[in-house]
């Protein structure tokens, strides 16, 4: 799926804030990273993270 740059901000702060709160890593973490926006992007990159987007489509009336 192709996300727009609205979704893929929201993706991304919401999984940070998991991992900043104690939620465990989906990826081996690399020594070099302990910021958890940088271990979001890194799973989100994978296509590794639990999160999805529904979106809505309006009739069109």
């Amino acid at each position: 799926m192709i996300y727009t740059r609205f979704e893929r901000a929201r993706i991304l702060g919401a999984r940070a804030l998991q991992i900043s709160l104690g939620a465990p890593p989906l990826l081996d973490v690399p020594e070099a990273v302990v910021d958890p926006l940088a271990l979001a992007s890194l799973e989100f990159q994978s296509r590794n993270v639990p999160l999805t987007v529904s979106r809505s489509y309006h009739a069109g009336d």
